[in-house]
């Protein structure tokens, strides 16, 4: 660790106050004004890319495009204040876009106020639930999708928003409230011949230039590319008038307004199923990519400050007429690397867009929406998982399936339920291992040291009388009768009689009162048939709840081993068996288990 990112890390810890909850006001503190060019030039980059996809954003959603500008401007100047991350930028993500569009277009009936007003409350909602969660110092949250669950949802996002924009770049226009129904139309449209030809060429040049330029000059901007040369086009050739090309229109003057978005209680009930989605998918990619960037920087974050950041942004994006946000995946790399030192570039990136809102509102009169689409399903490109998918498929098939169920069920009941499925499998897969984890008996192999799994090393020859079982968990509630159940097993499965059973209970991280009860009907299942129940490699604070549980001294002090070569040492002489390997034995009793 360097000493620039350990001062930050004692200055983390030694801020109190306002400075504590506003590391904006720290920043100010100490700004290099020297930092300031390079920030000013990042800024001016990035909001080349931040105006046409917070718009496309923002119609992906079923909203008009100025409030797509809107939760872009509100949500960095709050970020800069309350965000503890150096570059991370926030704004209209591609993973809540249809979140909010499943959550809202179905209430608002067709009313586009109506529907700005619902997605702003969903904004203030799932802010409250961010900021709840970070002052509850919840950020551990954060690992509860594991990576082949969130990119099976992603996934599913993905397949989503490009089904929900190719009808713009195909020049027509589609209601549906599901993926199904958005294929099963966008299909008729096509086949019955409702493709604007004009506007289809818009879109594929677009999507032509945005990755041409992303995979042959990655630094240039190629959105802007594409915007600026479909806006001119239309403009030129007067496209909306002779083609019949759809466009963005004339954006309101000025800025949003404070206002608190009115909503009925029935539909806040059925917002706030959408927003613990939206808190959920938003804090998971916050946190993922505010890592990254940290560990790229040498700097600390702390979760829970990014949680209230986020929550913040939030509620300042929903009471000026925005919607949810969350962190960028793709703009926050324009902005590094157009060379951002400090949040001061989301400030002038929030500046210049609120700028063109006073000063050049009818700039975008001529923006075809389809060029919007293009750029809404380039943004898709950097949330799919293929290769990973791929991966899991040849080495863990279980987890493969996991991932496509949660992308199916994306895909065909909707990305409010696939977010709940994925939690859901998420929970589903953690008690499953906790409930059932792994265990073993264990034996001596010929020129390796230590005791293995017999499953693992058939080969293994095992002492006359004695059980060596492994558990690898710790013991609880859930999984106390199955290591039971399994050391009983390897008890009657023995090749010999067996006098004692030793469990290797190093993995064993904690016993609670449950499974120390289970034990204590175990020792005297065990003692009626005349087997001995022991202990080797326990941890001296599991000792303690034992010692608590009054199992420490029922079991007797003399059966619990610092190693498993001592307790089989112990057995050896005890029962005067002979063993032709227990002179080897002897002189790796501490030897390490495998």
């Amino acid at each position: 660790m360097n000493s620039e990112s350990a001062a930050t890390i004692i200055r983390h810890f030694r801020s109190r106050g306002l400075r504590r909850w506003m590391p904006g006001l720290d920043l100010l503190s100490r700004y290099d004004r020297a930092l300031f060019s390079k920030d000013l030039a990042a800024g001016l980059a990035l909001t080349a890319l931040l105006a046409p996809v917070g718009m496309g954003y923002a119609e992906a959603a079923g909203l008009s495009a100025i409030y797509g500008l809107y939760a872009t401007i509100i949500p960095l100047l709050a970020y800069a204040i309350f965000g503890p991350s150096r570059i991370l930028v926030l704004g209209p993500d591609s993973a809540l876009t249809a979140l909010i569009a499943a959550t809202v277009l179905p209430l608002a009936a067709g009313d586009p106020q109506h529907a700005a007003a619902l997605a702003a409350m969903l904004a203030v909602i799932s802010g409250i639930l961010c900021v709840m969660a970070g002052l509850a110092r919840f950020g551990f949250v954060t690992d509860l999708l594991s990576k082949p669950i969130r990119h099976g949802y992603m996934n599913g996002i993905a397949l989503t928003l490009l089904i929900g924009q190719l009808p713009k770049v195909f020049g027509f226009s589609v209601e549906s409230s599901s993926f199904l129904q958005s294929s099963i139309k966008l299909a008729h449209g096509v086949l019955n011949g409702r493709v604007n030809w004009t506007a289809c060429a818009i879109g594929l040049s677009c999507l032509a230039v945005i990755f041409g330029t992303k995979r042959w000059a990655p630094r240039l901007p190629g959105v802007l590319f594409a915007v600026v040369g479909a806006t001119l086009a239309v403009w030129l050739f007067d496209l909306s008038a002779q083609a019949q090309i759809q466009t963005v229109g004339a954006l309101p003057q000025g800025l949003p307004s404070f206002g608190f978005p009115s909503v009925t209680v029935e539909e806040f009930k059925t917002l706030l199923a959408g927003a613990v989605a939206i808190a959920l998918v938003s804090i998971t990619d916050m946190s993922v990519l505010s890592r990254i960037y940290a560990l790229r920087g040498s700097y600390y974050v702390d979760d829970n400050q990014e949680l209230v950041a986020l929550g913040i942004a939030n509620l300042a994006s929903g009471f000026f007429h925005g919607f949810s946000v969350s962190s960028s995946a793709s703009r926050t790399p324009v902005a590094e690397s157009a060379g951002s030192k400090t949040q001061m570039t989301g400030v002038v990136g929030a500046l210049c867009i609120a700028l063109l809102l006073i000063f050049a509102p009818r700039l975008m009169i001529h923006l075809p929406t389809a060029a919007l689409g293009a750029v809404v399903i380039s943004a898709c490109s950097s949330i799919v998982e293929i290769s990973t998918v791929r991966r899991l498929y040849y080495h863990r098939r279980g987890e493969f399936y996991l991932s496509m169920i949660c992308f199916l069920g994306v895909a065909t009941l909707g990305v409010i339920q696939g977010i709940f499925i994925a939690v859901g499998l998420a929970l589903c897969v953690f008690i499953w291992r906790a409930w059932r984890p792994y265990c073993a008996v264990l034996g001596r192999v010929d020129g390796m040291k230590g005791y293995h799994d017999i499953t693992r090393h058939p080969e293994a020859r095992r002492i006359p009388g004695l059980v060596l079982f492994r558990w690898d968990a710790p013991l609880f509630f859930a999984n106390a009768e199955f290591f039971r159940e399994q050391a009983l097993r390897a008890v009657s499965s023995a090749p010999t009689a067996t006098r004692w059973i030793v469990v290797a209970a190093e993995p064993v991280t904690d016993v609670d009162i449950t499974a120390a009860d289970v034990l204590a009907e175990l020792v005297e299942e065990l003692h009626k048939a005349g087997i001995e129940l022991c202990f080797a490699q326990m941890k001296g604070p599991v000792k303690d709840h034992l010692k608590r549980y009054g199992l420490f001294a029922r079991l007797g002090m003399e059966n619990f081993y610092p190693t498993i070569g001592q307790a089989v040492d112990h057995y050896l002489i005890k029962h005067q068996v002979e063993w032709r390997d227990w002179e080897e034995d002897k002189n790796r009793a501490d030897a390490t288990v495998w």
